[in-house]
Protein backbone atom coordinates (compact mmCIF):
# COMPACT_ATOMS: atom_id res chain seq x y z
CA UNK A 1 0.00 0.00 0.00
CA UNK A 2 1.38 3.41 -0.94
CA UNK A 3 0.80 6.22 1.48
CA UNK A 4 1.70 9.68 1.35
CA UNK A 5 2.97 11.07 4.85
CA UNK A 6 1.75 14.87 5.74
CA UNK A 7 4.70 14.84 8.29
CA UNK A 8 4.12 18.81 9.23
CA UNK A 9 2.32 21.58 7.77
CA UNK A 10 4.62 24.06 8.43
CA UNK A 11 7.03 24.83 5.85
CA UNK A 12 10.14 27.75 5.84
CA UNK A 13 9.62 28.86 2.65
CA UNK A 14 6.64 31.21 1.70
CA UNK A 15 5.85 30.55 -2.16
CA UNK A 16 3.96 32.56 -3.68
CA UNK A 17 1.05 30.09 -5.66
CA UNK A 18 1.41 27.51 -2.76
CA UNK A 19 -2.10 26.90 -1.82
CA UNK A 20 -0.98 24.88 1.46
CA UNK A 21 -1.72 26.80 4.61
CA UNK A 22 1.38 26.94 6.96
CA UNK A 23 0.75 25.91 10.42
CA UNK A 24 2.37 24.50 13.32
CA UNK A 25 0.51 20.57 12.97
CA UNK A 26 2.94 18.00 12.97
CA UNK A 27 2.49 14.29 12.77
CA UNK A 28 3.25 12.40 16.07
CA UNK A 29 5.29 9.24 16.23
CA UNK A 30 2.64 7.23 17.11
CA UNK A 31 0.56 8.58 13.85
CA UNK A 32 3.82 7.53 11.79
CA UNK A 33 4.17 4.21 12.95
CA UNK A 34 0.32 3.38 12.60
CA UNK A 35 0.89 4.86 9.00
CA UNK A 36 3.81 2.66 8.20
CA UNK A 37 2.00 -0.48 10.04
CA UNK A 38 -0.90 0.32 7.36
CA UNK A 39 1.23 0.65 4.27
CA UNK A 40 2.63 -3.09 5.72
CA UNK A 41 -0.70 -4.19 5.82
CA UNK A 42 -1.89 -4.91 2.27
CA UNK A 43 -0.47 -6.10 -0.99
CA UNK A 44 3.09 -7.41 -1.81
CA UNK A 45 5.01 -3.54 -1.69
CA UNK A 46 4.67 -1.22 0.92
CA UNK A 47 5.45 2.63 -0.14
CA UNK A 48 5.57 5.88 1.53
CA UNK A 49 6.64 9.40 0.15
CA UNK A 50 7.15 12.01 2.78
CA UNK A 51 5.61 14.94 2.30
CA UNK A 52 4.74 18.19 3.95
CA UNK A 53 4.59 21.36 4.13
CA UNK A 54 8.51 20.75 4.23
CA UNK A 55 8.92 17.23 4.81
CA UNK A 56 12.66 17.86 6.35
CA UNK A 57 11.26 20.34 9.05
CA UNK A 58 10.64 16.93 11.01
CA UNK A 59 13.57 15.47 9.68
CA UNK A 60 13.48 13.08 12.86
CA UNK A 61 10.60 11.55 11.82
CA UNK A 62 11.88 10.06 9.23
CA UNK A 63 15.03 8.23 10.37
CA UNK A 64 12.44 6.50 12.79
CA UNK A 65 10.03 5.64 9.57
CA UNK A 66 12.96 3.99 7.53
CA UNK A 67 14.69 2.28 11.15
CA UNK A 68 10.96 0.96 11.89
CA UNK A 69 10.43 0.03 7.99
CA UNK A 70 13.62 -1.92 7.44
CA UNK A 71 12.67 -4.01 10.48
CA UNK A 72 9.29 -4.48 8.94
CA UNK A 73 10.54 -5.63 5.73
CA UNK A 74 12.38 -8.24 7.85
CA UNK A 75 9.67 -9.30 9.70
CA UNK A 76 7.07 -9.25 6.47
CA UNK A 77 9.49 -10.28 3.48
CA UNK A 78 7.60 -7.32 1.39
CA UNK A 79 9.50 -5.30 -0.71
CA UNK A 80 9.37 -1.30 0.94
CA UNK A 81 9.68 1.93 -1.34
CA UNK A 82 10.66 5.69 -0.68
CA UNK A 83 10.40 8.60 -1.81
CA UNK A 84 10.03 12.36 -0.59
CA UNK A 85 9.58 15.48 -2.13
CA UNK A 86 11.42 18.67 -0.60
CA UNK A 87 12.28 22.23 -1.34
CA UNK A 88 15.91 21.43 -0.29
CA UNK A 89 16.72 23.80 1.81
CA UNK A 90 17.55 21.58 4.69
CA UNK A 91 19.58 18.86 2.84
CA UNK A 92 22.70 17.55 4.32
CA UNK A 93 25.24 15.06 3.86
CA UNK A 94 24.16 13.22 6.88
CA UNK A 95 20.40 12.75 5.47
CA UNK A 96 21.36 12.19 1.70
CA UNK A 97 23.49 9.29 2.70
CA UNK A 98 21.03 7.57 5.10
CA UNK A 99 18.21 8.47 2.34
CA UNK A 100 20.70 6.60 -0.19
CA UNK A 101 20.68 3.54 1.90
CA UNK A 102 16.99 3.55 1.46
CA UNK A 103 16.93 4.22 -1.93
CA UNK A 104 14.79 6.85 -1.32
CA UNK A 105 13.58 8.76 -4.57
CA UNK A 106 13.58 12.75 -4.47
CA UNK A 107 12.20 15.04 -6.45
CA UNK A 108 13.40 18.86 -5.75
CA UNK A 109 11.31 21.67 -5.87
CA UNK A 110 13.57 24.21 -8.04
CA UNK A 111 11.86 26.43 -10.24
CA UNK A 112 15.49 26.87 -12.09
CA UNK A 113 16.23 30.85 -13.07
CA UNK A 114 12.58 31.83 -11.93
CA UNK A 115 13.40 30.25 -8.77
CA UNK A 116 13.66 33.48 -6.51
CA UNK A 117 10.13 34.89 -8.61
CA UNK A 118 8.12 32.95 -6.56
CA UNK A 119 10.11 30.57 -4.05
CA UNK A 120 11.19 32.94 -1.18
CA UNK A 121 11.80 31.93 2.24
CA UNK A 122 9.48 33.06 4.98
CA UNK A 123 10.29 36.92 5.62
CA UNK A 124 11.26 36.97 1.49
CA UNK A 125 14.73 36.28 1.27
CA UNK A 126 16.06 34.85 -1.70
CA UNK A 127 16.35 30.93 -2.16
CA UNK A 128 17.98 30.02 -5.26
CA UNK A 129 21.60 30.05 -4.01
CA UNK A 130 20.52 28.54 -1.13
CA UNK A 131 18.67 25.64 -2.76
CA UNK A 132 21.55 25.41 -5.93
CA UNK A 133 23.90 24.57 -3.34
CA UNK A 134 21.74 21.81 -2.07
CA UNK A 135 21.15 20.99 -5.91
CA UNK A 136 24.61 20.04 -5.99
CA UNK A 137 24.70 17.98 -3.02
CA UNK A 138 21.81 16.30 -3.63
CA UNK A 139 23.26 14.91 -7.25
CA UNK A 140 26.21 13.83 -5.52
CA UNK A 141 24.61 11.24 -3.73
CA UNK A 142 21.77 10.62 -5.90
CA UNK A 143 22.31 11.39 -9.83
CA UNK A 144 19.02 10.04 -10.72
CA UNK A 145 16.80 12.54 -8.30
CA UNK A 146 14.19 15.04 -9.99
CA UNK A 147 13.85 18.39 -10.36
CA UNK A 148 10.39 19.73 -9.87
CA UNK A 149 9.41 22.78 -11.26
CA UNK A 150 6.34 25.34 -11.12
CA UNK A 151 5.89 27.73 -13.25
CA UNK A 152 3.48 30.73 -12.40
CA UNK A 153 2.50 33.34 -15.07
CA UNK A 154 5.25 35.53 -13.51
CA UNK A 155 7.72 33.30 -14.38
CA UNK A 156 7.10 31.77 -17.87
CA UNK A 157 9.96 34.03 -19.10
CA UNK A 158 12.13 31.90 -17.35
CA UNK A 159 10.90 28.65 -18.71
CA UNK A 160 13.39 27.83 -21.50
CA UNK A 161 16.24 28.93 -19.85
CA UNK A 162 15.12 27.03 -16.53
CA UNK A 163 15.20 23.60 -18.53
CA UNK A 164 18.77 24.16 -19.66
CA UNK A 165 20.09 25.72 -16.73
CA UNK A 166 18.60 22.60 -14.60
CA UNK A 167 20.10 20.21 -16.88
CA UNK A 168 23.59 22.26 -17.19
CA UNK A 169 23.62 21.41 -13.33
CA UNK A 170 23.19 18.25 -13.71
CA UNK A 171 19.31 16.86 -13.64
CA UNK A 172 18.79 14.26 -16.26
CA UNK A 173 15.21 14.18 -14.98
CA UNK A 174 12.93 17.74 -15.12
CA UNK A 175 9.50 17.59 -14.78
CA UNK A 176 7.63 21.14 -15.47
CA UNK A 177 3.98 21.78 -14.55
CA UNK A 178 2.03 25.47 -14.82
CA UNK A 179 0.61 26.85 -11.99
CA UNK A 180 -2.50 26.34 -10.44
CA UNK A 181 -4.91 27.58 -8.15
CA UNK A 182 -6.39 30.68 -6.55
CA UNK A 183 -2.85 32.34 -6.15
CA UNK A 184 -1.99 32.81 -9.85
CA UNK A 185 -4.42 34.73 -12.89
CA UNK A 186 -3.15 33.71 -16.34
CA UNK A 187 -3.74 35.76 -19.01
CA UNK A 188 -4.28 35.14 -22.81
CA UNK A 189 -0.96 36.71 -23.00
CA UNK A 190 0.96 34.55 -20.48
CA UNK A 191 -0.21 31.69 -22.12
CA UNK A 192 1.17 33.14 -25.53
CA UNK A 193 4.37 33.78 -24.04
CA UNK A 194 4.29 29.88 -22.59
CA UNK A 195 3.80 28.58 -25.93
CA UNK A 196 6.51 30.58 -27.82
CA UNK A 197 8.94 28.95 -24.40
CA UNK A 198 7.10 25.42 -25.10
CA UNK A 199 8.68 25.78 -28.33
CA UNK A 200 12.31 26.90 -27.32
CA UNK A 201 11.95 24.03 -25.18
CA UNK A 202 11.70 21.68 -27.93
CA UNK A 203 14.75 23.51 -29.66
CA UNK A 204 16.47 22.24 -26.29
CA UNK A 205 15.16 18.99 -26.72
CA UNK A 206 16.30 18.52 -30.12
CA UNK A 207 20.06 19.50 -29.37
CA UNK A 208 19.98 16.91 -26.48
CA UNK A 209 18.38 14.29 -29.13
CA UNK A 210 21.13 15.28 -31.90
CA UNK A 211 23.81 14.58 -29.10
CA UNK A 212 22.33 11.29 -27.53
CA UNK A 213 21.49 13.18 -24.26
CA UNK A 214 19.31 11.14 -22.81
CA UNK A 215 17.47 13.05 -20.19
CA UNK A 216 13.81 13.50 -19.60
CA UNK A 217 12.08 16.67 -20.15
CA UNK A 218 8.26 16.49 -19.01
CA UNK A 219 5.10 16.77 -19.57
CA UNK A 220 6.62 17.07 -23.14
CA UNK A 221 8.33 13.67 -22.95
CA UNK A 222 5.39 12.36 -21.39
CA UNK A 223 3.12 13.36 -24.25
CA UNK A 224 5.37 12.34 -26.85
CA UNK A 225 5.46 8.71 -25.40
CA UNK A 226 2.49 8.11 -24.16
CA UNK A 227 1.17 8.96 -27.97
CA UNK A 228 3.72 6.24 -29.38
CA UNK A 229 2.75 3.62 -27.18
CA UNK A 230 -1.13 4.83 -26.69
CA UNK A 231 -1.06 5.22 -23.15
CA UNK A 232 -4.08 7.62 -21.97
CA UNK A 233 -2.77 9.84 -19.36
CA UNK A 234 -6.12 9.87 -17.73
CA UNK A 235 -5.74 6.59 -16.66
CA UNK A 236 -2.93 7.56 -14.19
CA UNK A 237 -5.78 8.99 -11.85
CA UNK A 238 -7.50 6.82 -9.03
CA UNK A 239 -8.77 8.39 -6.41
CA UNK A 240 -7.14 7.21 -3.23
CA UNK A 241 -5.78 4.00 -4.96
CA UNK A 242 -2.63 4.24 -6.03
CA UNK A 243 -1.17 6.97 -3.66
CA UNK A 244 -3.42 7.98 -0.43
CA UNK A 245 -2.41 11.12 1.71
CA UNK A 246 -2.14 10.66 5.91
CA UNK A 247 -2.32 14.13 7.79
CA UNK A 248 -0.29 15.09 10.63
CA UNK A 249 -3.60 13.88 12.95
CA UNK A 250 -4.02 10.51 10.84
CA UNK A 251 -6.63 11.09 8.55
CA UNK A 252 -6.57 9.46 5.15
CA UNK A 253 -7.90 10.84 2.64
CA UNK A 254 -8.25 10.31 -1.40
CA UNK A 255 -5.89 12.73 -2.56
CA UNK A 256 -4.15 16.30 -1.29
CA UNK A 257 -6.79 18.50 -2.95
CA UNK A 258 -9.71 16.89 -0.42
CA UNK A 259 -8.00 16.82 2.71
CA UNK A 260 -10.39 18.34 5.48
CA UNK A 261 -13.58 17.26 3.49
CA UNK A 262 -15.26 15.13 6.31
CA UNK A 263 -16.93 13.75 2.49
CA UNK A 264 -13.66 12.19 1.44
CA UNK A 265 -12.97 11.14 4.57
CA UNK A 266 -11.67 7.41 4.11
CA UNK A 267 -10.57 7.14 7.62
CA UNK A 268 -7.76 7.17 9.95
CA UNK A 269 -4.58 5.19 10.65
CA UNK A 270 -6.00 3.69 13.63
CA UNK A 271 -9.30 2.35 12.33
CA UNK A 272 -7.78 1.44 8.56
CA UNK A 273 -9.34 2.12 5.24
CA UNK A 274 -12.87 1.98 5.05
CA UNK A 275 -12.71 0.19 1.56
CA UNK A 276 -16.49 0.64 0.68
CA UNK A 277 -16.18 4.23 0.33
CA UNK A 278 -12.89 4.37 -1.76
CA UNK A 279 -14.18 1.95 -4.44
CA UNK A 280 -17.40 4.08 -4.29
CA UNK A 281 -15.01 7.70 -4.74
CA UNK A 282 -12.22 5.49 -6.87
CA UNK A 283 -15.15 5.35 -9.84
CA UNK A 284 -15.74 8.49 -9.67
CA UNK A 285 -12.64 9.66 -11.21
CA UNK A 286 -14.42 9.50 -14.66
CA UNK A 287 -14.01 11.49 -17.52
CA UNK A 288 -15.78 15.15 -17.12
CA UNK A 289 -19.00 15.64 -19.74
CA UNK A 290 -17.33 18.45 -21.25
CA UNK A 291 -14.23 16.42 -22.69
CA UNK A 292 -16.41 13.43 -24.12
CA UNK A 293 -16.55 13.48 -27.59
CA UNK A 294 -13.29 15.39 -27.44
CA UNK A 295 -10.67 14.23 -30.36
CA UNK A 296 -7.95 14.52 -27.65
CA UNK A 297 -9.50 13.26 -24.17
CA UNK A 298 -7.10 9.96 -24.44
CA UNK A 299 -4.68 12.53 -24.59
CA UNK A 300 -5.30 14.99 -21.73
CA UNK A 301 -4.96 14.67 -17.85
CA UNK A 302 -8.52 15.54 -17.82
CA UNK A 303 -9.98 12.96 -15.63
CA UNK A 304 -7.37 14.26 -12.28
CA UNK A 305 -10.02 14.14 -9.87
CA UNK A 306 -7.62 16.53 -7.72
CA UNK A 307 -6.46 18.93 -9.99
CA UNK A 308 -10.21 19.76 -11.27
CA UNK A 309 -11.38 19.83 -7.89
CA UNK A 310 -8.30 22.35 -7.02
CA UNK A 311 -8.74 24.61 -10.30
CA UNK A 312 -12.57 24.47 -10.62
CA UNK A 313 -14.23 23.23 -7.21
CA UNK A 314 -15.62 20.07 -8.88
CA UNK A 315 -13.28 16.79 -9.91
CA UNK A 316 -15.27 15.89 -12.84
CA UNK A 317 -15.21 19.70 -13.94
CA UNK A 318 -11.70 20.84 -16.03
CA UNK A 319 -10.98 24.58 -16.37
CA UNK A 320 -10.94 26.29 -19.18
CA UNK A 321 -6.72 27.06 -17.88
CA UNK A 322 -5.92 23.35 -18.03
CA UNK A 323 -7.52 22.52 -21.60
CA UNK A 324 -6.19 25.57 -23.46
CA UNK A 325 -2.64 24.26 -21.91
CA UNK A 326 -3.20 20.72 -22.60
CA UNK A 327 -4.30 21.52 -26.18
CA UNK A 328 -1.20 23.75 -26.65
CA UNK A 329 1.04 20.56 -24.66
CA UNK A 330 -0.34 18.45 -27.05
CA UNK A 331 0.29 20.62 -30.26
CA UNK A 332 3.85 21.15 -29.60
CA UNK A 333 4.40 17.90 -28.18
CA UNK A 334 3.14 16.06 -31.24
CA UNK A 335 5.29 18.40 -34.03
CA UNK A 336 8.05 17.96 -32.10
CA UNK A 337 8.03 14.05 -32.06
CA UNK A 338 7.40 13.96 -35.87
CA UNK A 339 10.61 15.76 -36.17
CA UNK A 340 12.60 13.86 -33.94
CA UNK A 341 11.00 10.67 -36.18
CA UNK A 342 12.08 12.16 -39.32
CA UNK A 343 15.48 13.03 -38.09
CA UNK A 344 16.17 9.23 -36.93
CA UNK A 345 13.47 6.99 -36.53
CA UNK A 346 15.60 3.84 -34.92
CA UNK A 347 17.14 6.83 -32.18
CA UNK A 348 13.74 7.74 -31.75
CA UNK A 349 11.75 4.97 -30.81
CA UNK A 350 14.77 3.89 -28.29
CA UNK A 351 13.96 7.47 -26.75
CA UNK A 352 10.41 7.26 -26.47
CA UNK A 353 8.76 3.69 -27.09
Amino acid sequence: MNLTLHLTDNCNMDCAYCLREKCPKDMSEEVLFKACDLAFSKGLRAGLCFFGGEPLLKKDLIYKALDYCEDKVKETGMKFDCKMTTNGSLLDEEFLKRAAKAKMGIGLSFDGTAQDVCRVFVGGKPTSSVVEEKAKLLLKYMPEATALATIAPQAVPHYAESVRYLHELGFKHISLVIAYGRKVNWTDEDLELLRDQLEQTCEYIKELFIKGDHTFVGPIYSKIGECIRDKNPAEKCHLGVRQMPVTPSGELYPCTSFIGDPDYLLGTVYEGVNDKKLIEISKRASTPETCVGCDLVKRCTNSCGCSNRMNTGNENEISPLQCTYERMLIEISDALGEELFNMDPAKFQKEFA
